[in-house]
């Protein structure tokens, strides 16, 4: 697999910090909530066994959602367009090769959202009627020729969301 992707084009080294970012965020109000439970529970009498439980669980997440996740994902990603059709690897326990044909793409839509955005970065969805495949964090300008390109390849009106 490692010599099939490393021919295929891979998204923005800045997508591991901004992975980072989320994880990081996520994990943290789940430990706010773990400590809250804690504070609350002793002031009550309750038991302290799941904030206890709940908190070595997210401390746990947090890093491998924001050490560990970012950079598998980023390693086994690859993607490769053709006039035929689009080819995605990604995964580093259940490994997945999707071929969609272009004839199958419905529409292609563009995604910023806000850690994307700070870091100039866009996700290309690519909808079928069974699936939205999404092409991650690539340049804005090329996950804008990207989208055309796709769009071009497969007849279809994109979409900008």
């Amino acid at each position: 697999m490692n010599d099939r992707l490393a021919s295929m084009r891979r998204c923005h080294p800045d997508s591991i910090r901004a992975e980072r970012i989320a994880g990081f965020l996520c994990n943290a109000v789940l430990i706010a909530v773990s400590i809250a439970y804690i504070i609350i529970a002793q002031s009550k009498d309750w038991t302290l066994i799941p904030g206890w439980i709940g908190l070595g669980l997210f401390i746990f997440t947090l890093v491998w959602y924001t050490w560990v996740t970012p950079v598998l994902s980023y390693r086994t990603f690859g993607f490769k367009v053709s006039e035929e059709e689009l080819e995605l690897r990604s995964g580093w326990i259940w490994l997945t090769d999707t071929i969609v044909p272009m004839t199958r793409v419905q529409h292609v839509e563009l995604e910023r959202g806000p850690l994307l955005r700070k870091y100039g970065l866009a996700e290309v969805k690519v909808v079928t009627a069974a699936k939205t495949h999404v092409i991650m964090a690539l340049e804005s300008d090329e996950a804008e020729r990207l989208k055309q390109q796709i769009g071009e390849l497969a007849k279809v009106v994109e979409h900008d969301e």
